[in-house]
Order: structure tokens, then C-alpha cells, then sequence
């Protein structure tokens, strides 16, 4: 089961406190974890509290009432709880256990917080959370760890359900293989179109709920597979019951239902973390992802010598170039293409010899000259593997865009449809060798974009299209034989018609794919988003034409690569702290968002690469990353009039701190610089004042996070949590279908109640 205890994960944001949930349990889906996260962030505070020498009446009364409110709140959880083991027998003793624990956990909390009638609790002989602070630590653990098993043990069900949906999909899909009559098909249709929607809806709030990208690619292309074949299936098969002796009809149809087959089975892999027969799925390596991880273990030799070994290094090369081979093979590269890549991977083979001596060198003798040699040597390669990813790309993207340009007429498609209406079989044949070219293209197409596609995802998109078109290819040929055997069915020719048309829908998402694969290669989406705020021709100020645009050389890029470490490792802090916030629309979290993309930009242009190509485009950056800071600081003052008294002065002065590093950063940015040297200085400092607010922005984000929950939870938090005996169990009494039953006794009743454990945090 995809939920059983596997490895580890626990809870993250626990692990600062040394708290942690079961290290066997790990946690796959979204509304799991954000389900944990209150609890885990209480639970926090309630331990940071012990630490704190001054503890005025006030701060005693709010860790009571902090600790009684957890307690009630996993009272009511563990009701929900005992409520799901009654109604799945199979769950219930698991389930029973940690519910016991969790309540347990849950009223030691409360009793070691009963200290605001304590005068000096130190010197009374009743323990509390300040003489037993490794009991409190222990009940905490215990109530994350119980809370995340029932959690868990909830999404089990879940699963179940999805396992259940696809058995019945199944079963009401062998009886309309067999069916011999038209009423006979219809009545048994009606059924599965009612279980595909169910199934639909089940793994469609999966597929969101997934944490994994590549699982829900994955996911959405089994059910892309799953809706365009439903409507396969209902012709395929009234095709075969109208022309029962046809061949090729009963190809059709075995078609469809062989691919429904192999979706479904894709799905349950997902949603159980499951592969037939225990084998392990082996994802193809693609070029991008070769040179990604290559480049990271040549870079990595700037922190340490021996690492890795030389040999190591050339095995990873080889396998990018032996990859190389499927563009320099193929017969839809051009010849210049072809000849670059072969130059390019000669290149790269010299300039991975040149660093291997140095750094053996280096190993020996450490010595300032050798390692600034080693410095350029790292930035060389690494500079050849980046035009070797750009050439393949070009190779894959150009032949992807002339195909689709090519192709969009349907010339093929629409021959096949009148010849067959004809009856012409010469012609069909004719028409349908020239669709298996076409089909052949495609997915030499796909195969070719799968190595630059950038992402995990986007390479699954790219291995589900080439399916596509492989499988779909032969079931137009046959749907078409089928009409050129049957010139006069009307039901035949909207067979053919309805293959067509998924021939024609897949084309058309290539080139939504091919647009995303761009912006990946651009900067624009993917890992980290790139803020897009460039200037442009005849939108700025004049003298910025006049402007000579300069690149950095090799031997600047070496300088500043550590800066641009340091900015890139900055964007990563703020990124995890902004995906804290509930809100993503919030505008603190808005602008901090932009922030870190367009610093993440100006990392990319210290290594040569992203959308960034001149120190001017830096410069222009730099300036509106500073507007932007400017803009977050004015959200900062709107923000403290909502926060307690105490908690302003600070916040205001984080304010007019960011408002003053931004100032300098954008007096920096506007500074002439004329001259390599003093455009070089400029660059420098622009980095380096970049770096400083975003320093800044990394204490900000958590200071704003921590006054926004304080001050929600001081606005009252502590509501009474619905009466679920009388409303949810009276719903999960009336009502029989999958998602009613899912709403009552599945995760979203859980997360109702930990949602209650948001509390009062105390100064």
C-alpha cells in the first residue's frame, strides 16, 4: 500500500526543535503535510517557551491556554479518528493505537502546562513544562507521531477508494469486450461512463494532492490517456458490433482497451508507490539532466579536491556524448546542427582534459596560480557544456517547430477521410504509408525534445506524446482500412473521425509543450521562475542605445562566482520561506517571490547563462529589483498597523532598513561606469548590494510569518469546533457515494480539527 511505513521523511519543520514525527512514516501528499503543519508550529512555540527566563502572569496564562487548546483540539481529532477505524475494519487497530497515543500525548501537554496558578513553579513539587522539560519534549514527539499515523492511516482510505473505483472500471470494461448487442452495449456504456467520471474526480483531487512533480505528470498523462480514450472506446466498439466479421474494426477496438488497460494499471503504480513484480522504474537520462549533474560535480571541485575521481568524471561525459549520438544519428537533424554538436562534444572531451591535469596538480600543490588556473579551467568546461545544451536544444526545437508548422494543415487526415468515404483501398494504403512517415517524425520529434526538456515533467510529457503518436498512428490506419472496407457506415467514418481527432489534439499540445521546453531553456518557468523585466527597445531611456552591450569574460565570471553563489543559495533561503505562507497571494509574499526571481536571474548572469545576457540587462535588473524591495517595505508599513503595539517598532525598523540597502543598490545601478574595469567594479557591487537585501529579506519573511500567525491567533482562533458527531455522521449515514464518504471519513475531516490547534503564541 502507498502509505504503508517506508522511508523516512518526518515532519521538517519540527526538526529545529528536535521534534520529529515517526521516521518510518512517510508523507506523500499535500493536504497530509499542511494538515501537520499548525500542530508542528505550536508544539514549536510551546517548547521555545521553556528557554525564556522571564515569565510575567501573562506569558503563564497563555502556555496554559495554549496547552489546554491543543489538548481539546486532539480530543476532537482522535474522535474524528476512532470514527474512521469503526468504518474500515481493516485499519482499525492501527488506527485504535495511535489514537490512544495521540490522546495520551495530548493531556500530558495539557498537564504539564497547568502553571498559570503557580506562583514560583520551579520550587513547587508539581511538574510542569519548566522543571520536566524532557517529558514535555517526549509528549511532543509522541502526539506528532500519533497525529501523523492516524493522518497516514486516513489517506490509506483514500487509496482504497481509487483502488476500488479502478476494479469496478475493470469489471464493467470486460462485459463490454463480450457484448453481441447494441442495447445490450448501451445499457452496460451508461454504467461506465458514471465509473470513469467517479474514477475521474478520485485521481483528478490525487494528482493535486501529490507532492512528487514527476508522479503527478506522470498521473495527469494516464488520465489524459484514460479521457481521450473513453470516446476510442465508444465507437471502436458500436464499429465492431455493426461490422462483427471486420478485421481491422476488431484491431480498433482491441487497441483502445489494451491502452484504458495499461493507464489504469499506471495509476494504481502512482497512488500505491508500486511497480509489477517489484521492478524498479528506471527513468531514461536525458542530455540536460547529464550536463546539469556533471556541471554541478566540476563546480563542486572549487569547495573540495577529492571528492571524486577523474574517472568518474570522464564516465559522465561519456554517457552526455554517447547520448549526443541520437542527434548526430538521426536522419531530421540538419547538417549544421550535426556538425556543431560533433565539434562541440570534441571540445568539451579537450576541455575536461585540461581540467583533470590542473586539478591533479592542485591535489598536489596548492598554490595560488594553480588554483586560479583550476578556476578557469572549471569555468571552461563548464562553458562548452553550456553550448553543447544550447546546440542540442536548437537541434531539437527547430525540427520540432518546422514539423509542427509542416504538419498543421492535417493533409494526411483529411486524404484518409475522403478515400475511404471512397472506398479506394489503393489510395488508403497510399495515405496511411504516408502517416507512419509522418507518425516516425513525431516521434523522433519527441525523442529528441525529451533530451532538453529541462524538467522531470516536462520529460514525462515528452515520453507520453511519443506514445501517442505510436500508438494512435496504427489506430487511425486501421479505423481508416476499416471505413474503406465499410464506405456506406456512418458509424465507421465517425470512428476514423474521432482517432483524427486525437491525432490532431496531440499536435496541438506539442506545441504547448515545445513553448514550455523554451521557457525552461529561457528562464522564464521551471525550477525557479525568472522575473521578466528586461528593458526593451524605444521603453527606456535613450542613452541605454547608446550603450555598447558588454559580457563578462572567463577569467571576471571566476571572480564573481563565489558572489553569485552565495545570491543563489539566498534565493533558495527565501523561496522556502515564502512557501510557508498559507496565502500565496499576499502581497508580502508577492513581492518577496519577485524578489527572489529576479536575484535568481542575476545568479544565472554571473554563470553566463538565463535571460540576463549584457551587464546592462544587470543593471536594469537591478533597479527594478530595488523598486521592488521599495514596494515590499511600504507593504511592511501597511502590515504593522495590523499587528500587536509591542511587536511595530520592530517591524518598522526592518522596514526602513530594506528601504535604505535599496536606495544604495539603486544609486549603484544608475551610476555611470565607463570602461571593462569600471563597468567590472559596478557589476561587482550591484551583486554584492543585491546579496545584502536579500540577506535582509531572509530575516524579514520569518519575522512577518511569526507576527501574522501571533496575530490571527489573538483574534481568535480558539473556535469551537463544529458538532461532527451530529452533522458529520448524519452525512456519512445518508449519503453512499465515494466522495461523501471520502468528505466524511477521510482527510478532510482531519484537517478541520488539527486546524483548530492555530493558537495563541505569547510574547
Amino acid at each position: 500500500m502507498a502509505t504503508s511505513p517506508c522511508s523516512s521523511s518526518g515532519v521538517s519543520s519540527s526538526s529545529s526543535s528536535g521534534l520529529g514525527a515517526d521516521a518510518g512514516l512517510e508523507i506523500r501528499t499535500r493536504s497530509v503535510e499542511q494538515t501537520l503543519v499548525p500542530l508542528v508550529s505550536q508544539i514549536t512555540t510551546l517548547i521555545n517557551h521553556k528557554d525564556k527566563p522571564k515569565r510575567s502572569d501573562k506569558t503563564l496564562q497563555a502556555i496554559q491556554r495554549v496547552g489546554q487548546a491543543v489538548n481539546l483540539a486532539v480530543g476532537r481529532f482522535v474522535t474524528v479518528g476512532e470514527a474512521i477505524a469503526n468504518e474500515n475494519h481493516e485499519l482499525k487497530e492501527e488506527m485504535s493505537v495511535a489514537c490512544i497515543e495521540a490522546r495520551r500525548a495530548g493531556e500530558t501537554i495539557a498537564q504539564l502546562t497547568d502553571v498559570a496558578n503557580l506562583d514560583h513553579p520551579e520550587s513547587d513539587s508539581h511538574i510542569t513544562i519548566f522543571t520536566d522539560k524532557t517529558g514535555v519534549v517526549k509528549a511532543a514527539r509522541l502526539l506528532l507521531s500519533s497525529v501523523t499515523k492516524v493522518l497516514v492511516l486516513a489517506d490509506r482510505i483514500v487509496i482504497k477508494q481509487i483502488i476500488t473505483s479502478r476494479n469496478k472500471v475493470l469489471a464493467t470494461m470486460e462485459q463490454l469486450e463480450k457484448v453481441s448487442s447494441f442495447q445490450e452495449f448501451v445499457q452496460i456504456f451508461s454504467q461506465f461512463g458514471n465509473e470513469m467520471v467517479e474514477f475521474a474526480h478520485l485521481t483528478g483531487d490525487r494528482q493535486n494532492d501529490l507532492k512528487d512533480e514527476k508522479k503527478k505528470a506522470r498521473m495527469a498523462a494516464s488520465r489524459s490517456v484514460l479521457e481521450k480514450c473513453t470516446m476510442m472506446l465508444l465507437t471502436a466498439s458500436k464499429t465492431c458490433l455493426r461490422h462483427p466479421d471486420c478485421e481491422s474494426a476488431r484491431i480498433n477496438k482491441d487497441g483502445v482497451f489494451h491502452r484504458m488497460r495499461l493507464a489504469l494499471e499506471q495509476v494504481i503504480e502512482i497512488v500505491t508507490d508500486s511497480r509489477p513484480n517489484g521492478e524498479n522504474e528506471m527513468a531514461p537520462i536525458s542530455i540536460y539532466s547529464g550536463i546539469k549533474e556533471f556541471k554541478n560535480k566540476v563546480e563542486g571541485l572549487r569547495e573540495n579536491l577529492y571528492f571524486l575521481s577523474k574517472e568518474n568524471l570522464s564516465t559522465m561525459l561519456e554517457v552526455i556524448l554517447e547520448h549526443t549520438e541520437d542527434f548526430t544519428d538521426s536522419a531530421y537533424t540538419s547538417h549544421e546542427h550535426r556538425e556543431h554538436i560533433l565539434e562541440l562534444s570534441k571540445q568539451a572531451k579537450m576541455e575536461l582534459e585540461q581540467l583533470v591535469s590542473v586539478w591533479m596538480q592542485a591535489q598536489n600543490q596548492k598554490t595560488k596560480d594553480l588554483m586560479e588556473d583550476l578556476e578557469v579551467a572549471i569555468l571552461k568546461t563548464c562553458q562548452c557544456m553550456n553550448e553543447l545544451k544550447r546546440e542540442v536544444h536548437s537541434a531539437a526545437t527547430s525540427l520540432a517547430a518546422d514539423l509542427l508548422k509542416y504538419h498543421t494543415d492535417h493533409m494526411v487526415l483529411k486524404a484518409l477521410k475522403i478515400t475511404g468515404v471512397e472506398g479506394n483501398l489503393e489510395a488508403v494504403a497510399e495515405y496511411t504509408c504516408k502517416l507512419s512517415e509522418q507518425k516516425e517524425q513525431l516521434v523522433e520529434m519527441c525523442r529528441l525534445l525529451r533530451h532538453v526538456s529541462g524538467t522531470e515533467p516536462l520529460e514525462i510529457t515528452c515520453i507520453h506524446a511519443e506514445d501517442t503518436f505510436q500508438v494512435t498512428g496504427p489506430q487511425i490506419i486501421s479505423a481508416a482500412e476499416t471505413l474503406a472496407l465499410h464506405p456506406s457506415s456512418k458509424i465507421a467514418k465517425e470512428n476514423l473521425e474521432v482517432f483524427c481527432e486525437a491525432w490532431e489534439s496531440q499536435l496541438s499540445d506539442m506545441s504547448l509543450l515545445l513553448r514550455e521546453i523554451n521557457d525552461v531553456f529561457e528562464g522564464r518557468r521551471g525550477e525557479k521562475r525568472v522575473y521578466l523585466s528586461l528593458p526593451r527597445p524605444g521603453k527606456h531611456n535613450a542613452n541605454l542605445k547608446a550603450l555598447k552591450p558588454v559580457k563578462l569574460d572567463t577569467e571576471e565570471q571566476a571572480k564573481i562566482a563565489k558572489l553569485g553563489l552565495e545570491l543563489h543559495l539566498l534565493t533558495s533561503d527565501v523561496d522556502s520561506e515564502t512557501e510557508k505562507w498559507e496565502d500565496q497571494e499576499n502581497e508580502i509574499v508577492q513581492h518577496g517571490q519577485g524578489m527572489s526571481s529576479m536575484a535568481y536571474s542575476m545568479y544565472l548572469f554571473t554563470r553566463g547563462e538565463g535571460l540576463l545576457k549584457t551587464t546592462q540587462d544587470l543593471f536594469h535588473q537591478a533597479e527594478i529589483f530595488a523598486t521592488e524591495g521599495t514596494k515590499l517595505a511600504s507593504a511592511l508599513h501597511a502590515f504593522s498597523d495590523q499587528v500587536h503595539e509591542d511587536d511595530k517598532p520592530l517591524l518598522l525598523l526592518e522596514a526602513e532598513k530594506l528601504i535604505s540597502v535599496c536606495k544604495q543598490l539603486q544609486i549603484t545601478a544608475k551610476a555611470s561606469a565607463q570602461g571593462k574595469s569600471a563597468t567590472f567594479t559596478k557589476v561587482d557591487a550591484c551583486i554584492l548590494k543585491t546579496r545584502n537585501v536579500m540577506t535582509l529579506l531572509c530575516q524579514l519573511l520569518p519575522l512577518c510569518f511569526k507576527l501574522l500567525r501571533k496575530n490571527k491567533a489573538g483574534n481568535g482562533c480558539l473556535k469551537p469546533a463544529p458538532p461532527w458527531k451530529e452533522d458529520r455522521l448524519r452525512t456519512g449515514t445518508n449519503a453512499h457515494t465515494p466522495e461523501r464518504r471520502a468528505e466524511t471519513f477521510g482527510i478532510k475531516s482531519l484537517e478541520n480539527h488539527v486546524t483548530n490547534m492555530t493558537f495563541l503564541e505569547s510574547k
